[in-house]
């Protein structure tokens, strides 16, 4: 589970689709042990399921019928917050040792780098992007109304101000519609 934008919770990978439901119902629900690995900040381990009385009977007899036993739940952070939770699952209670504990700490302190890798390219081609973009719209303005670098920019600052809008929604405005909005 990855928290996205707007800390919203989604499922981005599982390796058995009879999951799915699992998940969902704790995201709709902001209960369960992913949500709470996530809140606190720390691993959780469920050595049996079927003795765990922390979260509602629902839950606790939908793994059951998934034929899971013991669960553990790993919190990603990335930047010290939160963004995701590793879940691990054994059709066995008690079906975790504390070397696969430690083996999933590892485990999850790489998939926390790659997430955080991964939106630090997200967030430079974005930004690569809207660079790109003001620059085209700064070339319309300078082509169309003979300015120079400078004054092009300012105009584009000055509509996104006044409309409070981004920067980048105005320039694209422009090279969308090669007029000024």
């Amino acid at each position: 589970m990855l928290i996205a934008k707007a800390r919203r919770a989604q499922i981005m990978a599982m390796t058995d689709p009879k999951l799915a439901a699992l998940y969902h119902d704790q995201i709709d629900a902001g209960a369960g042990p992913m949500i709470t690995a996530l809140k606190e900040r720390s691993a959780l381990l469920i050595p049996d399921v079927a003795a765990d009385d922390r979260w509602s009977s629902q839950w606790c007899q939908q793994m059951l019928a998934a034929g899971i036993r013991s669960a553990m739940h790993l919190p990603l952070l990335v930047a010290g917050r939160p963004e995701a939770v590793l879940a691990l699952y054994s059709a066995k209670a008690h079906g975790f040792s504390d070397d696969d504990l430690d083996i999933a700490h590892i485990l999850a302190q790489h998939a926390s780098a790659a997430i955080a890798a991964a939106r630090y390219t997200a967030n430079l081609t974005q930004a690569v992007d809207a660079r790109r973009l003001v620059g085209e719209a700064m070339d319309i303005l300078m082509e169309r109304y003979k300015l120079d670098a400078t004054p092009a920019f300012e105009v584009l600052r000055r509509y996104s101000m006044d409309a409070n809008r981004k920067l980048r929604d105005v320039a694209q405005e422009l090279v969308d519609s090669r007029k000024l909005p």
